[in-house]
This record gives structure tokens, sequence and C-alpha cells, in this order.
């Protein structure tokens, strides 16, 4: 009985041990799952003005705070309007909270600071919508937007160079998308080349390939994926 106490009170120790360098290494410092109000990468629209923020799932004048986990810098800004995106940062919130030369912010936290809830019947965030979702003989969106797109809300960019591209929390790297602005008909195909909070989300030499001068939102859209 004695030898079993000693080897239980080893474990113990070993435990606490274990625990004692998981802390140091800063294990124990990672941010509770769920905590955050939007899930995957934020970024930015490159809009001017005051720090603000587009949502697709808070209404306007939403207060939100979102922290860079990277650099612990946070932005509080109000939501002024929809976009594609849980949270979609203006270039002005962007530059309080990124690192120099990021445009994506990967590891983040958006908290909501009036204890409101998310707009009933919102999509899972970044408002995405599931490929083949559509209803035959129903619009997408509103204005026109065919039901064959399998994208909803605007369509913004990440500011990020290179050939044409996007990036998706819906679509995995490789998948190939064709995004056309109904204003003007113009339309640009793009490969997802990694992960982002939006449907899709244009890098900016596809934005400039479809929008309209002076304008960062493509509102009349459709995306359709390539087989």
């Amino acid at each position: 009985m004695q030898r079993k106490h000693v080897l239980a009170a080893g474990v113990a120790v070993v435990a606490t041990a274990v625990v004692s360098v998981g802390t140091g290494f800063g294990f124990a410092d990672t941010t509770p799952a769920g905590s955050s109000a939007c899930q995957g990468s934020v970024t930015f629209s490159a809009e001017g003005g005051a720090p603000a923020a587009t949502s697709d799932r808070f209404p306007v004048g939403t207060r939100l705070r979102v922290t860079n986990l990277d650099n612990n810098k946070a932005a509080t800004v109000t939501v002024t309007g929809p976009s594609g995106s849980c949270v979609l940062l203006n270039a002005a919130a962007m530059e309080l909270v990124r690192d120099p030369g990021k445009n994506v912010i990967r590891r983040n936290l958006v908290e909501r600071l009036d204890g409101g809830a998310a707009q009933p019947g919102a999509t899972r965030p970044g408002g995405q919508t599931r490929p083949g979702s559509a209803q035959p003989g129903l619009s997408a969106q509103p204005g026109g937007a065919p039901a064959a797109s399998v994208c909803a809300g605007a369509i913004t960019f990440s500011a990020e160079g290179g050939a044409p591209a996007a990036t998706s929390g819906q679509f995995p790297v490789g998948t190939r998308l064709r995004v056309t602005n109904l204003d003007n008909n113009k339309a640009v195909t793009v490969t997802v080349t990694g992960p982002s909070g939006s449907c899709v989300l244009l890098n900016a030499t596809a934005m400039d390939a479809i929008r309209e001068p002076g304008k960062n939102l493509v509102r009349r859209n459709t995306v359709e994926l390539l087989r």
C-alpha cells in the first residue's frame, strides 16, 4: 500500500511539472475556442476614412474590437455597412492592427462590445454559401445576381499582389472560380491560393480586372465554380 501511495505522489508531481512546462512555453496562453465572434482570417477593403468595418453578420452601428494575436494590437471599429465577410476592416483600422507588410491577420480575436447577438439567420462566419446550395429559380442576391452564384454578398479584395488569385473560407486551395461584376459584365478567373474569412476574397490584380474606377466593392456579382 505504501508503494502505491508513493507512485501516485510521483505521478502527481510529474503532471504538475508538465503543466508548468506547458505554461512556460505559452500553451496555456492560447485563446479559448469559440471566444471569437468570427472565424477565419481578417482582411481589409482598402476603403478610406476613420477606422471602421463592414460585415455580413452584424448590423450597422455594431461596435467590435479586433485584436491581432500575433502582436496584441487592437482596433475598436463600428460596422458601417454590409460586406461579404464576418468582419472586413477598412484601411485605417487595418493599419492599427497589422504587422508591417502583412495584409491578412490569420490569428485574431473579434469581440462584440455591445453584447448583442448576430443577426438572425446569418450564415456561418464569412457569409459563405456552400457549393450547390443555391435553389433553382431563386436569386442568390438582391439586385439580380443569378442563383448559380456560389457566394452571396459583396466582393472585396485583400490588396495582396501577384497574378490574379483569391482566398476563401469556403473552397480549398486549387479551386478555380470565375467572378463577374454584373454592373459592367467584366469577369476574371482566379485560383484559390489560401484561406480567408470570406467566401471569395480577390487579390489586388483580380479586383482591378473587374471593378469600376474608384470602387473597392463589387456589390452585384456572380461567382461560378469551374469544374
